[in-house]
């Protein structure tokens, strides 16, 4: 059975359409054991989402509240094939965690082949972290040749649980494909809840069944170890996160 430490995509009511504080994220996730999460609200592209100066003001979150990490973060919003994001890289390199998603609202749906161009652009932005729930039909892309992408620019890849509900038609085929991938590669994940209300934090079961039964390796899951992340996280940013 594979341990999650950290929860790393959150959303908080300054998200409109998640219903929940820090504070209430922060209180769910030491009633469940876990040791860290990630806040990351929408980019300010998405209708309700808040506006970018939000985000900068994210430093007034303490690094560790009631003895929970809080990493400062964001779901930015990929915009186009170009690889263009709705905050730019002066906003993304002060956070801690930068995870990339394509949301409807956001973007005007092409080819497998135009899907694929805009993840590889995402890639080559340095402040990118993670490419955020990639297994819905609507955006089919070259799986492998984007992992293998990520791989070398030392992305993560998400498994995010809440795909797995039906809110992203074709998940259930192609998130294990994505995982086999990942595991053919050796390219990292994070098992991730995405969630809009607190109560949901840490619900991980069926994406993580999922990876049992590929035999996904554990070593592999870099928020199955809150020290690991924070190592990926300091290795790759000047603002370290120094809990002492």
């Amino acid at each position: 059975m594979y341990r999650i430490e950290a929860d790393t995509h959150t959303h908080t009511l300054a998200s409109q359409h998640a219903y929940s504080t820090v504070m209430e994220l922060v209180h769910e996730a030491k009633k469940k054991g876990l040791k860290g999460i990630a806040v990351t609200d929408h980019g300010p592209d998405l209708g309700d989402a808040p506006y970018a100066g939000h985000f900068h003001n994210l430093k007034s979150i303490p690094r560790l509240v009631d003895g929970i990490v809080v990493l400062r973060g964001v779901e930015a919003n990929l915009l186009d094939f170009d690889g263009r994001l709705d905050l730019d890289n002066r906003l993304l390199s002060i956070l801690d965690w930068v995870i990339v998603s394509i949301h409807g609202v956001c973007f005007t749906a092409g080819t497998k082949e135009d899907h694929t161009r805009a993840w590889m652009n995402v890639l080559q932005n340095p402040w990118v972290d993670v490419i955020g729930h990639s297994g819905q039909n609507d955006f089919e892309y070259d799986y492998e040749s984007v992992i293998i992408e990520a791989g070398k620019r030392g992305k993560i890849i998400e498994i995010n649980n809440h795909s797995f509900s039906g809110v992203r038609p074709g998940s259930e085929k192609n998130c294990p494909e994505i995982a086999r991938l990942c595991k053919k590669h050796g390219v990292r994940i994070v098992v991730n809840s995405d969630t809009h209300f607190a109560t949901q934090l840490g619900q991980l079961d069926t994406a993580l069944k999922m990876l049992e039964e590929i035999d996904f390796p554990p070593e592999l899951i870099l928020n199955s170890s809150l020290e690991k992340l924070l190592e990926y996280i300091n290795q790759k940013r000047q603002n370290k996160i120094l809990l002492t």
